[in-house]
């Protein structure tokens, strides 16, 4: 996947500099060329013999050098460049790079990059939550460029959280994903929509009911599908995720609103992805103030929602409809039973009782299940879960 592909790894004053060096050696081993850009700060965190070793190149710091005037240019890189790469990227980078700023060699290089730009971020953890580094996060999708999420752990500081950069290896991994999807638009032309996300189902203006799902999974999926062509409406419920690049989002807070958002895209999609964790109940009625409490036990009637899923697949015709089980027991005889019911295509089920899947997550064990057989997977990422969902929509759609 990647030989002959020209690298650009910039390394920032972060660190998780140490990590560039098995990052470089693990793309320079899958037969990339890579140049290695510094910026001055980052020689404080690792030295630039050992990166000059590993990638078989000078390493490039300065503007030019002030010996000889020999001049480094960053227009002549940016044309090099398969993939401009920086990891680690610190928050003082991702900023200038929102910007503009200018001021040392690896910016100057992103600004003539006419490539494929991607960024492994890498800080304590306030610094990553803080709102300004994910509005330039976002700011950064929205242009284009792939962020490589951080993993979470024992931080530099001693605390524990979000920020670590993300392993050499699950790097390497997303840099093949990269290449891969940018020659791979299969589905062009074609119009899905995803449910994503929980619904809220309200009590009174205060409270409500809802479960724990974030929406990664469905949200994976639609990025999925938008890189390889796809027009994607994505009718998502609460959640605190960016819209995935290329996306369509529609906004929901209640199951009625999911369905009504879904019937009507559905009538111009070629296939759905039913991945929302929809309420299938909901309060017959809604108080217009706040429920007091008393010394008595309460009791809320609820009512059945309309179902999603069932609603689509009644409709289907030729088009192509996936859903989502989420069990705890009889995994595979319920899933079996949803496929029939819904007239789905495909049904990908997880259980709770599989470590690491299900909600909040960042990875996923799933079975496909359809109706040749069942194909089950390991724990994965959810975004590599997205690309085989995707693969086997391909599949039945042909």
């Amino acid at each position: 996947m990647l030989k002959g592909k020209h690298i650009i790894l910039g390394i920032t004053g972060s660190i998780a500099a140490y990590k560039a060096a098995m990052l470089c050696r693990i793309l320079v081993k899958e037969g990339a060329e890579v140049r290695v850009i510094m910026t001055p700060l980052a020689k404080q965190f690792i030295t630039p013999l050992t990166m000059a070793t590993l990638s078989k190149h000078p390493i490039l710091v300065e503007f030019f050098n002030p010996e000889n005037g020999e001049w480094n240019s960053h227009v002549s890189l940016g044309e090099w460049a398969d993939m401009l790469l920086i990891a680690p990227a610190t928050a003082n980078t991702l900023a200038k790079m929102t910007t503009g700023i200018a001021d040392n060699l690896l910016l100057t290089t992103y600004l003539s990059a006419r490539s494929k730009v991607a960024v492994a971020p890498a800080m304590d953890l306030d610094m990553y939550a803080h709102i300004t580094t994910q509005n330039n996060l976002q700011t950064l999708r929205e242009r284009g460029v792939e962020v490589i999420e951080p993993g979470a752990g024992e931080l530099a500081s001693g605390l524990i959280g979000k920020g670590r950069m993300a392993e050499p290896e699950e790097i390497v991994e997303q840099v093949k994903a990269i290449f891969a999807k940018e020659c791979r638009k299969s589905l062009i032309g074609k119009r899905y929509i995803v449910t994503a996300g929980a619904t809220i189902e309200p009590i009174d203006p205060v409270r409500y009911i809802t479960n724990h799902s974030t929406g990664k999974m469905g949200y994976a999926i639609a990025e999925e599908l938008a890189q390889r062509g796809a027009e994607v409406k994505l009718i998502s419920g609460r959640t605190t995720l960016p819209t995935p690049t290329g996306v369509q989002r529609i906004d929901v807070l209640t199951a009625e609103d999911m369905y009504n958002a879904a019937v009507e895209a559905w009538q111009m999609a070629d296939g759905g992805v039913m991945c929302a964790a929809v309420a299938d109940y909901t309060p017959m009625s809604v108080a217009d103030h706040k429920l007091k409490k008393s010394d008595d036990d309460m009791s809320i009637a609820l009512r059945r929602t309309k179902d999603i899923a069932k609603e689509l697949g009644a409709t289907k015709g030729c088009r192509t409809l996936v859903g989502f089980a989420l069990e705890t027991d009889n995994e595979e005889a319920n899933a079996e039973g949803k496929l029939q019911r819904k007239n789905f295509d495909l049904v990908v089920l997880n259980s709770l009782q599989d470590a690491g899947a299900g909600f909040r997550g960042d990875t996923n064990k799933v079975t496909l299940i359809d109706r040749d057989g069942h194909e089950e997977h390991p724990l994965m990422s959810k975004r590599e879960v997205a690309a085989i969902i995707v693969d086997k929509i391909e599949k039945i759609s042909k």
